[in-house]
């Protein structure tokens, strides 16, 4: 290993010794994941030997083997080599069986990760590996605490639609709060790349008959309608080929409403759903997201039956509309999302060209107004018709399947305590989506969990906003390939269900984990260090039915960020871990009261790795960290 090191360094040290950004080209190279501060430090030190900027080969060594060479790599490689220099394919075999409980691995299994990840030639032609190929084993994706068959979409995607979990957005054109921050094209198109499936598209009159897209009475910029389907044309299926739902929140005149229709049949051509697929009206069951791959689906209050519209299609009717019958007009104030803060209003003015300041004056309720709809656009919907939700018991008699509610937060969070039961088996035949309630001014998010506990499928929160609600819903649908269609377990569809998140009963798998966290490795250093130095601790969640629910935290690691250790077990019963989540989230004691979040990662219990594991970390906006990680023992019965 010797010789193949200083082979790959040698060409980076021919004019002589090399300074703090020769290291840094060096290491990029060598394809090494590093944080600067912590490289910054490791260079200090190794200058600290002798005077001067520049460091020689043998000082690159030292500082390639601080960072790279973990004594917990270096540990489980001797445990397993002959000599303590090399591990032959049949070793590395028995490290995956016995360590990674990999009972399935093969020699074969061995020989690929050899020819994958050792990087001397000479070890790799002798079908054996080195420290080196061990290192760049342990810190891959393989090794991550994530299932990497989870990785790809494994699930059966040819059940009804209603039998998914459906990443949703609420307000997507907002990136900053409700009441004044920008509407912006970027909500769409990073929601879309984050693998989305339901959009909220809040539309409103514009000038020149041009529809908008903003938050209604408030100081929110506005976008054009056509600019947002524009970037839904180009972003639909950029992450995944399932079906997009645009839910709309809509609020222009029938005439504004032709011109909406108009958008999404121009713009959005023949990805755009406007007749049941196969022509069939008759609808006991929703069709699969297999089925709809590549479509975008309109969801909006509809007028009629499919029949109907299916006629008015053969025929030309422009401009015509009709008025939504009693139970589908909703009042004002209880329309859909537009739970808006207390109406921002300009109160008249004494003179002319005195403005009067905005005031915040509460709603009045207004009288009920019949909405209008224009026909050309309720046509367009087909398997997502919006409808009020009155009770469980109406819904049970009168709803049909391609009929969806969605239901504030306030009121769905009372039913949850009054009739999960009911609850669970409304979701298994109606989409339902929950949307935050509208006094949440900073555009702060609920927890997604209770809800997806009772078979919510549209959970819709505040993509722009970070935090614990949204870092579960990323971590959840990070699962089946990041598709955004995560199929219920099984005792959440079917429709004589006996479970409830309270009363488990017959339903419960338990799972007994266990987890050895190891150690940390380049974890962000605390905003408070001049150096490279925090003082970390990590918490581990667990996220569930009720009784699920744990909350457990390691000891601090004073001034350490390159290279924390722990060693502690943690263990948890899980009784539903179906629908369990879990957490780590790693922080910097800055005192006793105060706490720096540093990173986090997420992930479905059933999606956990056993043996020895790699766990990535994410920052507060939900990129990755890409140098820092933190390691542990998975093991799970």
């Amino acid at each position: 290993s010797h010789t193949w090191f200083w082979n790959l360094i040698k060409n980076d040290f021919k004019t002589g010794n090399i300074d703090f950004d020769g290291c840094i080209r060096l290491l990029e190279k060598m394809q090494i994941n590093f944080d600067e501060d912590h490289l910054k430090h490791v260079f200090k030190k190794t200058l600290d030997k002798h005077s001067g900027e520049i460091i020689s080969m043998d000082d690159f060594k030292a500082l390639y083997r601080a960072l790279v060479h973990r004594p917990e790599f270096e540990e489980l490689f001797k445990a397993y080599s002959t000599d303590g220099k090399i591990l032959p394919d049949s070793q590395l075999l028995k490290f995956l069986i016995k360590e990674q409980f990999q009972t399935e691995a093969n020699e074969t299994t061995a020989l690929e990760i050899i020819m994958k990840y050792e990087p001397i030639d000479e070890v790799r032609k002798k079908r054996q590996m080195s420290f080196e190929g061990f290192i760049r084993y342990m810190n891959s994706d393989e090794c991550s605490i994530f299932k990497s068959q989870h990785k790809t979409v494994y699930q059966d995607m040819n059940q009804p639609l209603c039998d998914y979990f459906i990443s949703s957005s609420h307000n997507t054109y907002l990136i900053g709060d409700q009441l004044i921050g920008p509407s912006h094209l970027w909500g769409y198109t990073s929601a879309l790349l984050k693998g989305c499936r339901c959009l909220e598209i809040d539309c409103w009159d514009g000038n020149n008959n041009e529809p908008i897209v903003y938050h209604g009475h408030t100081l929110t910029s506005k976008i054009p309608f056509r600019s947002v389907i524009h970037v839904v044309d180009k972003y639909a299926f950029m992450s995944s080929p399932y079906p997009l739902v645009l839910s709309l929140e809509n609020h222009c005149s029938p005439k504004q409403q032709e011109v909406m229709a108009d958008c999404l049949k121009i713009i959005l051509g023949d990805k755009l759903l406007s007749s049941p697929i196969g022509g069939e009206v008759a609808m006991t069951q929703l069709p699969s997201p297999e089925a709809l791959k590549f479509k975008v689906l309109v969801k909006n209050k509809k007028v009629g039956t499919l029949e109907q519209g299916m006629l008015r299609m053969e025929e030309d009717y422009l401009g015509e509309e009709e008025e939504l019958s009693d139970s589908d007009t909703l009042s004002k104030d209880e329309d859909t999302d537009s739970t808006l803060p207390p109406q921002v209003q300009r109160t008249p003015s004494k003179r002319k060209g005195e403005q009067r300041p905005l005031s915040l004056t509460p709603q009045k309720k207004r009288k009920v107004k019949k909405a209008k709809i224009a026909l050309a656009l309720s046509d367009l919907v087909v398997y997502t018709k919006s409808q009020k939700f009155v009770s469980f018991e109406y819904s049970q008699q009168h709803q049909q399947c391609y009929e969806n509610n969605s239901i504030g937060e306030s009121a769905a969070r009372k039913l949850l305590k009054t009739s999960a039961k009911e609850f669970i088996s409304h979701t298994t035949r109606f989409i339902t989506r929950i949307y935050p309630k509208g006094t949440r001014m900073r555009s702060s998010n609920y927890n997604p969990q209770d809800f997806w506990n009772v078979g919510c499928q549209m959970v819709a929160l505040n993509f722009q906003t970070p935090g614990t609600p949204m870092e579960l819903q990323d971590g959840k649908f990070l699962d089946n390939g990041g598709c955004g269609y995560v199929l219920k377990p099984a005792f959440l569809r079917d429709v004589h269900t006996t479970f409830t998140p309270r009363n488990v009963g017959g339903h419960s798998r338990p799972m007994s984990l266990s987890i050895r966290l190891i150690s940390g490795h380049q974890l962000p250093p605390s905003s408070m260090s001049k150096t490279n130095k925090a003082d970390p601790m990590v918490h581990i969640e667990i996220y569930g039915v009720p009784e699920d629910q744990a909350r457990r935290k390691s000891g601090v690691v004073r001034s350490n960020a390159l290279c924390p250790k722990w060693n502690e077990t943690f263990s948890f019963n899980i009784q539903v871990p179906e629908l369990a989540m879990i957490r780590f989230c790693v922080e910097d004691e800055v005192s006793l009261v105060n706490k720096e979040f540093l990173g986090q990662y997420t992930l479905p219990v059933m999606s956990l790795n056993t043996g020895y594991r790699n766990i990535p970390l994410i920052s507060k906006d939900g990129t990755k960290l890409e140098s820092a990680s933190l390691f542990a023992h998975v093991w799970y019965y």
